[in-house]
């Protein structure tokens, strides 16, 4: 019997009235596990239980949610194998990325164990005399948090992990494709000494249980990662509740690596292949836009090609595998669809972008390479979400930097280069939230803001300290003595 994995609502685990099979990209025959589809009544449930518990954990002991926080981080790092092998089962990651995102999961929870404790506030003297001023940070309340399904287990804890520590409720639905990382998660903090009602799951569709969050007036905050129509939709939707409610929005990217003529030729080509099709390309902050200047453009296209030639494309649970599946169907699907369309708009097809059959039934994808492209084509302006790279060539630095500011999106932007004198020019003149010199666009540390501009990011960062700013309101008080 297929196990069925329950929502976790009051501190218990609600057998749902329907559960969804959860498959594993790499084997489609393979079901992960059977995972409850929630319902308004669950979500209502779920709030209600966050809003009672509020008063007590808002203003618990800082030691207690350390405590939390540091025995759930432990666990985490002593079961990363497990709960790694676990997440790559169900994204299509390999083992040894699904490990890795695990590690950084645990990595993030100890980090704002040591928050919870780090909160301070200010003292400031008043203009009128005899008066105090005290500045100080309190939590914001009942946090509704929807995260998708690229990252299963390192998103929900950047946003799980800041909430805690700063004395928030929670209520978080996990991507509907990928919901058994999550419920690992909220059951390792559940036993880390988690009170009744502070932590709650409800698995199922965004159109269900998604939607009855951003409607519910007792969620006081939202916190979002996913696509760019939807974060729209649910900005407009907090600013239109009532009351209105805070919200933190994450939608993606269109990630630009400018490859100069003085570049160390084997630091620019691991640097693209890094960035655009390991994990599968399937990362906000992918380089889909390698931007080459002219004087290496040939070497370097020559170079990414032979280095694609090498990569293996198979099961995420084997041995030297390099590139996993696509997620699902939907997910490939939209690949080819783009695949498709840069042909179409002119582009050539370079190298790549075949479907790949395996030993077992999945959705693989041979990197896609295209040359030849305009940033005005669609296949360098809009977000694929695949391993599929376009090359857009440019006369030199000055283009370079102009064709990568020329987009909706400002999550990552990459440069390689030798020449100090440029890379600390587009480090100051790059329109993106993160800059990389020298480095994939993709991988970023913990303890540091991450976040964009543009239609990439809307209200504060996450991760690091800044993460305050979401999860934490200010409040002024003044004393006459």
């Amino acid at each position: 019997m297929t196990q069925v994995f329950r929502n976790f609502i009051a501190g218990e685990f609600v057998s749902p009235a329907k559960a969804a099979p959860n498959l594993n990209p790499s084997n489609t025959t393979e079901v992960v596990g059977e995972y409850a589809q929630g319902t308004v009544e669950d979500l209502n449930a779920a709030v209600a239980a966050a809003k009672e518990a509020f008063p007590a954990w808002s203003r618990s002991n800082p030691q207690l949610r350390y405590d939390v926080l540091m025995k759930a981080s432990n666990e985490v790092m002593a079961r990363k194998e497990e709960l790694g092998a676990l997440l790559s089962r169900e994204e299509g990651k390999t083992l040894p990325e699904g490990i890795g995102e695990v590690a950084r999961a645990g990595q993030i929870l100890s980090f704002f164990a040591g928050e919870a404790l780090r909160l301070n506030g200010e003292l400031v003297n008043s203009v009128r005399p005899g008066v105090g001023i005290e500045i100080t940070r309190e939590a914001v309340g009942v946090i509704g948090m929807i995260t998708p399904w690229n990252f299963p287990i390192a998103i929900p804890c950047w946003k799980i992990a800041p909430a805690l520590a700063y004395g928030n409720t929670i209520v978080i639905k996990p991507a509907d494709l990928v919901p058994g990382s999550t419920w690992a998660l909220v059951d390792i903090l559940n036993r880390a000494g988690l009170p009744r009602g502070v932590l709650n799951l409800v698995m199922g569709r965004g159109s269900v249980v998604g939607q009855a969050m951003l409607e519910h007036p007792d969620v006081h905050a939202i916190s979002f990662t996913g696509s760019v129509s939807t974060g729209r939709r649910i900005a407009a939707a907090c600013v239109a509740a009532t009351p209105m409610k805070k919200v933190q929005l994450e939608m993606g990217g269109k990630n630009p690596l400018v490859v100069l003529d003085d570049a160390d030729l084997a630091v620019a080509v691991e640097c693209a292949a890094n960035g655009a099709f390991f994990s599968t390309g399937q990362r906000c902050t992918a380089s889909s836009r390698l931007i080459v200047t002219d004087g290496i453009h040939d070497k370097f296209v020559d170079a990414l090609t032979e280095r694609l030639k090498g990569l293996v494309v198979d099961d995420a649970m084997k041995s030297g595998t390099h590139i996993g599946p696509v997620v699902d169907q939907s997910q490939l699907d939209q690949d080819e669809k783009y695949i498709a369309i840069g042909r179409d708009e002119g582009a050539k097809l370079h190298w790549g972008g075949e479907r790949l059959n395996r030993d077992n039934p999945g959705f693989f994808l041979q990197p896609a390479l295209f040359t030849g492209v305009a940033n005005t084509m669609r296949i360098a302006r809009e977000e694929i979400f695949g391993p599929v790279a376009a090359v857009i060539r440019a006369k030199g630095y000055d283009e370079a930097l102009a064709i990568a500011n020329d987009t909706d999106f400002g999550l990552s932007a990459g440069i390689c280069t030798t020449s100090l004198k440029y890379a600390s020019h587009f480090k100051r003149n790059a329109e993106a939230g993160m800059v990389m010199v020298n480095l994939p666009t993709a991988g970023v540390d913990y303890h540091v803001p991450f976040g964009g501009r543009k239609g990439s990011s809307y209200g504060p960062r996450e991760q690091g300290a800044y993460a305050r700013e979401f999860y934490t309101t200010v409040k002024t008080s003044y004393t006459l003595a």
